[in-house]
């Protein structure tokens, strides 16, 4: 991909910014990269105005540019800030910012991490659609907009033009999940290896497990869960993983939920999916053997996984991704 026509990420730093989120888009973009080396994304910070900006630690940050490049963004991410002001407190936004965000043209995707999807709010860019925010932010955020259909129980959300995630870690599975989206899975996880972080954790996955640390000695998951990825190309019961832990399939099912955030047959097809993605980027299978390679059985069944997932067809994300990563 040439210089002129990467794709170019404007984050958008505003007063009170927290320091770990503005720079996510940053690192994971700008990680991404061609088959050649090439960056895929370049990455512009702004402000409403140049000059210092105040975070919610003990020091500043000097922010060159202002507004204006938001004109020439393709993609814009607002991370959280603790000092909205109105935008927080009654839902509207100040003159300053609704002037900067003027310069935004149609069609610009837009992504929010953690409280910065209370600017895209207030801006009228969720006004009817789905939506999350920080677990803790999630019942302020419903009453503030009663429009936006809020899920806090999600990790992040892709709603097309407009992705939202939950806070801090979140903000980084959903600027993965983008470039996955843009330039497949394994340019994804070039990128996750990389940053030394899980290369996927799915949108759907629970913003707050209760026990997300066993106690000692007490029994987990893992076993069964590498029981399971050893063979995802066979049909497993669920019985079949709770043996593994000696358990109980009520006991396991419960105990999986706790450590993982969603139920084992979600975990399934979450990880039949990133088989199935993997092998539809990287060999040359046909849909059959693929579908049987990642367990799914049928042609038939991996499709509508994967159109639900993906929302393309097996073809379809085939010759994207194929193209797509080798040509970027």
């Amino acid at each position: 991909m040439g210089e002129g026509v990467r794709h170019r990420v404007v984050v958008l730093a505003l007063t009170g910014l927290l320091p770990f989120e503005l720079g996510i888009p940053h690192r994971i973009f700008g990680r991404a990269k061609d088959a050649d080396g090439n960056p895929l994304y370049e990455i512009v910070t702004c402000s409403v105005r140049p000059g210092p900006v105040r975070t919610d630690a003990d020091f500043d940050i000097h922010v060159e540019h202002g507004p204006e490049v938001l004109a020439t963004a393709d993609t814009v991410v607002v991370p959280a800030s603790y000092e909205l002001g109105p935008v927080f407190e009654e839902g509207r936004l100040t003159d300053e910012l609704a002037a900067a965000l003027a310069h935004i043209r149609p069609g610009t995707r837009m992504v929010a991490i953690c409280t910065g999807g209370y600017v895209l709010a207030a801006a009228g860019y969720l006004d009817g659609r789905p939506a999350t925010t920080h677990w803790s932010s999630a019942e302020h955020f419903q009453r503030l907009f009663p429009s936006v259909r809020v899920d806090a129980d999600v990790l992040f959300i892709d709603d097309g033009d407009v992705l939202t995630s939950a806070g801090v870690a979140a903000g980084i599975d959903l600027c993965l999940h983008i470039v996955r989206r843009d330039h497949g899975t394994a340019v994804a996880n070039e990128v996750a290896r990389r940053t030394v972080v899980p290369p996927h954790r799915d949108g759907g996955q629970a913003q707050y497990i209760h026990r997300p640390v066993p106690e000692p000695q007490l029994a987990t998951t893992a076993t069964a869960r590498a029981w399971a990825l050893g063979r995802l190309n066979e049909p497993i019961q669920l019985r079949d993983m709770a043996e593994q832990e000696s358990m109980s399939v009520r006991t396991f099912t419960r105990r999986f939920r706790e450590e993982v955030g969603v139920s084992p047959g979600q975990w399934l097809v979450q990880q039949r999916v990133e088989r199935a993605r993997h092998l539809l980027e990287s060999s040359d299978l046909s849909v059959d053997l693929v579908a049987r390679d990642s367990g799914f059985g049928t042609a038939q069944s991996m499709r509508q996984h994967l159109q639900a997932a993906l929302g393309v067809p097996p073809t379809v994300y085939r010759r994207t991704f194929r193209t797509g990563s080798g040509n970027s």
